[in-house]
């Protein structure tokens, strides 16, 4: 990852921008608070913004742009979210395009972004209490799964639940609970620790998105929710179209992690 956990987030996005960074944001601008990203065009607007509001887990909002305007001025004052994530997907009547690195081509005037916390936030300080985050160890994006954990209805707007997996020790787990538990608008607390069957997931092997970690004798899976959750319900709402960050692939705001902590 060369120098990019201590780099500014201004300097990350630049990089973005240029295309030198391409992939996961994991681990990047240590100490800022990462976000994912849905656009829609207004006429959806309300009904995703009811939908984070009665789904605060998957969807904690830190920000919504004014329609037509691609600067998300509350977390980043001066960035573009049509230039400033490494890759995005693009959703047409609920199936996915195409993934692409800039899309200035596909943005309107009656757009809105929203700017949804992302639990790579809270990795620092679990990495700052001895908590291994495996997915950073093996240099890869973290493993998310679809469970059969419904979310809450809003206008147009339903479906799955989409989690995102860190393997850790019992002991680990407890701590990690404390730890993450403080930080409400970036998932918070974990929505489910241990067997993956239980919430719809048959093979912790096969992740929906991300790619697969180890998971090493003794440890168990500790499940948050997840802000690719919109993509999956993307898949089931059918908007005419939906531009979401790439899984693993975030925004990075001008906003310190301790600034979303409760504690």
């Amino acid at each position: 990852m060369g120098n990019y956990e201590s780099m500014d987030p201004k300097d990350i996005r630049e990089l973005i921008r240029k295309q030198v960074i391409t992939g996961p944001t994991a681990g990047m601008s240590k100490g800022y608070t990462q976000a994912n990203l849905v656009i829609l065009k207004k006429e959806h607007a309300f009904d995703f913004l009811l939908f984070c509001q009665r789904n605060p887990k998957p969807c904690p909002l830190l920000d919504v742009t004014e329609p037509g305007s691609f600067s998300p001025s509350l977390i980043a004052e001066g960035a573009d979210i049509r230039k400033d994530i490494p890759k995005y997907r693009i959703y047409q009547d609920g199936v996915f395009t195409e993934e692409v690195a800039d899309i200035t081509e596909y943005w309107e005037d009656d757009m809105v972004g929203f700017l949804i916390g992302c639990s790579f936030t809270f990795e620092t300080p679990l990495l700052e209490s001895g908590i291994p985050v495996r997915h950073i160890e093996e240099n890869c994006n973290v493993p998310m799964y679809k469970t059969n954990i419904p979310c809450q209805k809003a206008g147009m707007f339903e479906g799955p639940t989409v989690v995102s997996m860190r393997p850790m020790t019992p002991v680990d787990a407890i701590r990690a609970v404390q730890i993450t538990s403080r930080f409400p608008a970036v998932h918070g607390a974990p929505i489910h620790i241990g067997d993956p069957s239980l919430i719809g997931i048959p093979d912790i092997s096969k992740p929906d998105f991300g790619d697969a970690v180890t998971i090493k004798e003794g440890e168990i899976p500790v499940f948050w929710a997840c802000g690719v959750t919109p993509q999956a319900v993307a898949m089931e709402s059918k908007p005419s179209i939906m531009i979401t960050h790439g899984p693993g692939c975030m925004f990075i705001s001008d906003i310190k992690d301790d600034k979303f902590s409760v504690l």
